[in-house]
């Protein structure tokens, strides 16, 4: 895997994609710098050879254009801070006046584009469009992993205009593909992956390739409603995908045929409507009441899932076991969190597998506690899925 520790950038100008994608709040403030920060160790590498770095990424979702409440301008001081020095910012990410600016970075400067996504020929993978930014640098560098499963130009077309020896994985890149491969292909066993969320739905591909490999399948989260009903429990007003039942029990029949220990939640938090201030029970899931829904794993469970977890060499979490985001349905994703952390610190590997289980880890302030947390929830999701990531076939070939 070549990365850009392979690599000296002394009078070298590089192309970084980055992933910028950060939170910002009504009055355009980071409220969560994390993918900032992941950055750092590449874009400082290449300044501390004496090399010069412009920075692409992409900002939410715009739909008609230039938008002011997408630009990465928002972005400007607080990275000028990150990395003590002053970051130029030009309003577009091609161009006469980019390329000007860009050809004229001195050894130690950093150039900010504007956001990709303002063009639409990012999304369309444009080839124009990815010579356009090629040629600003003369190596690509990629760090983003959260859009490696994006065939867009900035993250597998411009690949194209670079000879191998002149694009590279930036360290969070690398780390992210190898902490994967590692547990995708080589997990020290008792291997425990345990799949949270809302819908079957968005995760019978994951929990279909995982049965190949894992000793434990945990399922929580939403889509545990989805999988009771498919063994005749009568579920309240739970989430239930109905159109998935069957897939649910095909999953179970699996998991049997594969030896792989399928464990389901036996109590829940039921709640009697989707509030924070709802009014809440424990029951067991052979005994929802009609009228009421099941957002979070009972005590029980908690109790069940953290004794296999702690048994566990390797673990994969992704998706939370309950609405975490409110107080009241918090605390089994919590409690997973800490099983993961005893394993951890008793030697397991853990991955943390971005979207809401990365969130939830940063929420309980237990990231430091855990082996690994992906920044890629949706790429980290397709390439447990098997599936090849373009952004990483680019630069591997």
């Amino acid at each position: 895997m070549k990365t850009v520790a392979d690599y000296n950038f002394q009078n070298q100008r590089a192309i970084v994609r980055v992933d910028f994608n950060v939170p910002l709040n009504a009055n355009f403030e980071i409220t969560d710098d994390s993918r900032m920060k992941a950055a750092l160790p590449t874009i400082n590498k290449i300044l501390n050879d004496g090399g010069s770095v412009v920075l692409m990424s992409h900002l939410g979702r715009p739909k008609d254009g230039p938008t002011d409440k997408y630009s990465l301008h928002h972005l400007v001081n607080h990275l000028s801070k990150l990395l003590n020095r002053e970051v130029k910012f030009v309003n577009d990410s091609v161009g006469d006046e980019v390329k000007n600016v860009a050809k004229n970075l001195k050894s130690g400067e950093v150039l900010l584009l504007e956001n990709l996504r303002f063009h639409k020929a990012e999304e369309k993978g444009d080839d124009v469009f990815a010579s356009q930014l090629a040629s600003l640098a003369d190596v690509y560098v990629n760090d983003a992993f959260g859009t490696a499963h994006r065939a867009h130009a900035s993250t597998t077309i411009i690949a194209n205009h670079f000879s191998t020896e002149k694009k590279m994985f930036g360290f969070l890149m690398a780390a992210e593909v190898a902490n994967a491969r590692k547990v995708m292909n080589n997990p020290t066993k008792p291997f425990t992956a345990i799949i949270g969320g809302a819908k079957v739905s968005d995760k019978i591909l994951i929990i279909e390739k995982l049965l190949n490999t894992v000793d434990t399948l945990i399922i929580g989260g939403g889509m545990t409603y989805t999988f009771l009903k498919a063994q005749g429990f009568s579920i309240g007003k739970s989430l239930c995908e109905e159109d998935k039942i069957d897939t649910a029990k095909q999953l179970i029949s699996m998991a049997k045929s594969k030896n792989v220990d399928l464990l389901l939640p036996m109590d829940s938090v039921v709640a009697d409507k989707f509030a924070a201030d709802a009014t809440t029970q424990i029951v067991s899931n052979e005994n929802i009441p009609n009228d009421w829904m099941g957002l979070d794993i009972g005590p029980k469970t908690i109790e069940i899932f953290a004794t296999k977890i702690k048994q566990s060499k390797t673990i994969l979490w992704n998706g939370p076991m309950g609405v975490f985001e409110m107080p009241a349905f918090e605390n089994g994703t919590k409690k997973t969190a800490e099983a993961i952390a005893d394993a951890t610190k008793n030697g397991a590997f853990s991955l943390i597998g971005g979207g809401d289980s990365a969130a939830a880890i940063h929420q309980f302030n237990m990231a430091s506690q855990v082996s690994y947390v992906s920044t890629g929830g949706g790429a980290l999701l397709e390439f447990f899925e098997g599936k090849v990531l373009p952004g990483v076939a680019a630069i591997e070939g």
